[in-house]
């Protein structure tokens, strides 16, 4: 059934809007070239799109040619105004944009855990009421006889935790402070002619990558988010999943090995996000010796898997690295071989916690050294046998140094994190902190090329990070998986060769991982490319609803 002609409009002059998106401005005669249509259609939509103040004319082409030089049209892009948040526990990041996503203003309010709620939402409103104000000033003058002139259109709301698929509301959850589920509904308040929307913060960091980002080039990834704490985006076929009740992605609540005890409903203490949340990697960096981060947060930790990097890079220690084409794994000297520092026979954890010779294994360490155990049964190795090949002695080995130390403990994805112990290395195993083992004659051996702290502490901490992948990668078979978040993009091609190259030895299903290129700034950009999106689709509407 063919398009009524007041169809046929809207789809042509969303049509050209995209395209002026996209390319910038254009003549009306490039609109031609680009949307296939005749230069009649093309003359009326540019002629509507004017009057109702979405387009203008912008300069000339600059092409020679008889006569005028044509004139260049682009999107008015202070028609309306953008708001983007990034809500935290310990407070809000606002960004200001135009139409076409250029940053007018910024700002940012710590926010106290003593905070009341009350206190706490109008610390967060007026942020963004200062913020939509600068833009203000910065907007061109309005043209007369178009409403809503350089107001704010749309605002975005990334956030942590789990948003109603029914109504888009952000869940009461454990953990997260009272005043996030209190600013939407403030704001909207506040801000009456704008229309707000929250997501989860995961899935506004994987739109982002994969608009902008690492993903560009796939329809179907997941994002591991390392920062504050851990969390997942499942993005299958272009689409992001959220699942029934919008928890998809809940990584941190995974169950597993080198823990002390199993998550529960409230706490996930125990799963995933105890081996690998901010606490527990900055607690991971003190172990092997490396210089700790001021705050256990998702930039101090992001600031220790960076100087890693840098300290490997330096020194040229052998790790995986992306290759042209498959990434080639360069070898890496197998940390049940040299991979112990030197130090006293009694390991002692931050906190002033000693651990004497007589400490009880955990299920991980004694998979590892060959007792039997649970984690050693669930791993397949042998507790019989008294040496393994070469894939499963390097792979035992790693698994015990992943489940030492400290790990963080938190409620949620991200916020909220302290720490909690679990049992270390046993005396004599090889790990950060572990003396290491006597060589033949009773000597100690000698240092390998991978010894150094900083490569240790990057081995270990890409095997706790593949735990998790391989239970995403074994489900859902992706192709792809982004290491996001601040720790993500700090750990670079270095961090994702390391995990991309363990995923290869625990899957038969071949995985690229690869390091996000926007890191903690992708909650911001992803939240902005939604409120861009929405703004859009109203904007953008035919003539008769656009209220111009």
């Amino acid at each position: 059934m063919p398009a009524s002609p007041s169809t046929a409009r809207a789809l042509n002059d969303r049509l050209a809007l995209r395209l002026l998106q996209q390319e910038g401005p254009l003549t009306a005669g490039q609109l031609k070239q680009l949307t296939g249509l005749s230069r009649p259609t093309v003359a009326d939509l540019v002629d509507r799109l004017t009057a109702s103040g979405l387009i203008t004319v912008v300069g000339e082409s600059g092409e020679q040619r008889r006569g005028p030089n044509a004139r260049l049209y682009g999107i008015v892009a202070d028609r309306a105004h953008l708001a983007a948040l990034d809500v935290r526990t310990e407070g809000v990041f606002v960004l200001v944009s135009d139409l076409l996503g250029r940053v007018l203003a910024e700002a940012s309010v710590p926010i106290g855990p003593d905070a009341g709620t009350g206190p706490a939402v109008e610390q967060a409103v007026a942020a963004v009421e200062s913020a939509a104000k600068e833009a203000a000033t910065m907007a061109a003058a309005p043209r007369e006889g178009v409403r809503g002139w350089g107001t704010l259109h749309t605002v975005g709301i990334g956030a942590p935790g789990l948003i109603d698929p029914a109504t888009g509301d952000l869940r009461d959850s454990a953990g997260l402070p009272a005043w996030h589920r209190s600013l939407a509904v403030t704001l909207q308040d506040r801000l009456p002619g704008a229309r707000v929307t929250v997501e989860n913060e995961t899935n506004l960091a994987a739109l982002a990558e994969q608009r902008e980002g690492a993903a560009r080039d796939r329809d179907t990834f997941v994002l591991l988010w390392l920062g504050h704490g851990v969390g997942a985006a499942v993005v299958l076929d272009g689409t992001l999943r959220r699942g029934a009740s919008g928890g998809t992605g809940e990584i941190g609540f995974l169950p597993v090995p080198g823990t002390a005890a199993l998550p529960s409903a409230t706490d996930c203490t125990g799963g995933f996000h105890s081996l690998t949340g901010a606490a527990a990697v900055t607690s991971l960096a003190a172990e092997c010796g490396l210089p700790t981060p001021a705050t256990p947060d998702g930039p101090g930790a992001a600031e220790a898997v960076r100087g890693a990097v840098a300290e490997v890079e330096k020194a040229g220690e052998g790790v995986p690295v992306p290759a042209t084409g498959p990434r080639a794994a360069v070898p890496v000297a197998r940390p049940g071989e040299g991979d112990a520092r030197p130090g006293e026979g009694d390991v002692k954890r931050p906190g002033g916690t000693d651990v004497t010779a007589g400490a009880e294994p955990d299920a991980v360490t004694a998979s590892a050294s060959g007792e039997a155990g649970p984690a050693a049964r669930a791993s397949g190795v042998d507790p019989g046998r008294g040496s393994a090949s070469e894939s499963e002695s390097e792979s035992a080995s790693e698994s015990v140094s992943a489940g030492t130390g400290p790990v963080a403990r938190g409620t949620v994805a991200r916020p909220g994190s302290g720490a909690a112990s679990v049992p270390a290395t046993a005396p004599g195993r090889p790990g950060c902190g572990a003396p290491p083992q006597a060589g033949p004659g009773g000597a100690p051996p000698a240092a390998l090329p991978g010894d150094l702290p900083a490569a240790r502490f990057l081995r270990i901490l890409a095997d706790r990070i593949a735990v998790g992948a391989a239970s995403v990668v074994a489900v859902l078979d992706p192709g792809c998986v982004v290491l996001g978040g601040e720790v993500g993009q700090a750990g670079g091609a270095v961090l994702a060769g390391l995990v991309e190259e363990r995923l290869r030895r625990m899957s038969p299903l071949v995985t690229e991982v690869r390091a996000s290129s926007l890191g903690g700034t992708a909650v911001l950009r992803g939240a902005l490319l939604t409120a861009r999106d929405r703004a859009q689709d109203e904007l953008f509407a035919p003539p008769d609803r656009m209220g111009g």
